[in-house]
């Protein structure tokens, strides 16, 4: 059933990347141009992350910082310039891995060019296929990371357990990420929130982004509604976060057009 209506707020826009696809920004951004074809008012853009890719383009705009770039080696063994983030503050760094892009040694090389930089805090955030053990080896390799302190952002097939076994402060990437964007008090000054991914399953309510935001949504009483590529969650896993209106899209053209029939819907006391 719909949830109160607040016409006068706007709608929290929070979908993660649909992954190899789109990034979580390109999404929001055309979610919120279909509400606002719809007539609602601008909507409160917080496209997330749960630790794994995309990680940097919802943090940096939000904590500030600037991209430092660092030699790394690729998966066979070549070097690359690739890049990590200096937070505002300048003492915290976050280095997001992808095995794509970079070896495991390669991930250690970019935590030890972030621990070089004077980053007293460093997060990773992990590629769900790598176990950590060749960015640990390049770690060993500088003398280890002292008093820095490594934080690992784990998601849904990271458990993080090689790096915990080496003093690592493992955190759960979802929780973390949303905290951090001040997921909670925008939620609660919304009229409703849009999320979405590429897949949404079984394995959304098991860690991901999207089902963190669903326990979130259903505590706070406010009304939750997603666009992803592909809807899998049968009637069941959709009551356990009370998620109401589902619309498929695999372009972000469908997107915008899946968006403004949602914000008709929202505008009339439809959803």
């Amino acid at each position: 059933m719909p949830g109160p209506i607040f016409p006068e707020r706007p709608v929290l826009v929070a979908p993660a990347s649909f992954k190899g696809i789109f990034r979580a920004t390109q999404v929001a951004g055309a979610i919120g141009r279909g509400l606002e074809r719809a007539g609602l008012l601008p909507p409160d853009l917080c496209p997330v992350a749960d630790g794994g890719e995309g990680t940097t383009d919802v943090l940096l705009p939000v904590l500030g910082g600037e991209i430092v770039a660092a030699p790394s080696h690729d998966r066979l063994g070549r070097e690359v310039i690739r890049s990590f983030a200096l937070l505002e503050d300048g003492t915290t760094a976050l280095v997001e891995a992808s095995s794509a892009v970079t070896s495991s040694y390669g991930t250690g090389q970019l935590i030890s060019a972030a621990a070089d930089a004077g980053a007293a805090v460093i997060l990773l955030a992990p590629d769900e296929s790598d176990s950590g053990a060749g960015a640990l080896r390049a770690i060993a390799e500088r003398g280890g990371l002292g008093d820095v302190k490594l934080v690992v952002l784990c998601h849904q097939g990271v458990r993080g357990d090689l790096w915990a076994a080496e003093g690592a402060a493992l955190e759960s990437g979802s929780s973390w990420i949303l905290d951090a964007l001040a997921f909670d008090e925008r939620m609660r000054a919304a009229r409703a929130v849009v999320t979405g991914e590429l897949s949404l399953g079984f394995e959304t309510l098991e860690g991901r982004v999207v089902g963190e935001i669903g326990q979130r949504t259903r505590q706070a009483g406010v009304p939750l509604h997603a666009v992803v590529g592909r809807a899998k969650l049968d009637l069941f896993g959709r009551r356990m976060i009370d998620l109401q209106r589902v619309f498929e899209a695999t372009t972000l053209g469908e997107v915008e057009a899946a968006s403004e029939q949602l914000g008709a819907e929202l505008a009339d006391g439809r959803a």
